[in-house]
């Protein structure tokens, strides 16, 4: 029995929402990094982009971060709960 794959799979929820959440804010990433640094978090501008297009993966400590920066809960930036949303 051949399995059945969803080729196009929604991926890179974070990066995604990172996106749409710092445009919203009218940022660039150069800003957003400058913003970051400025908190004692390391964050330069090829991080960032390279979140937002799925290149990299967001570790726990970079999660808890950006969740503060844009004052979201984890499930929110992922699209889970009740008071979830995509933005």
């Amino acid at each position: 029995m051949k399995i059945s794959y969803n080729y196009q799979p929604q991926r890179h929820l974070i990066g995604n929402q990172i996106f749409k959440l710092r445009k919203s804010r009218k940022l660039s990433q150069t800003e957003m990094a400058a913003q970051l640094q400025v908190q004692d978090y390391y964050f330069s501008e090829l991080t960032i982009i390279s979140i937002e297009k799925g290149k990299r993966l967001v570790t726990d400590i970079e999660l808890k971060i950006l969740c503060d920066y844009f004052h979201i809960t984890p499930n929110d930036l992922m699209g889970y709960g009740d008071n979830s949303r995509m933005v």
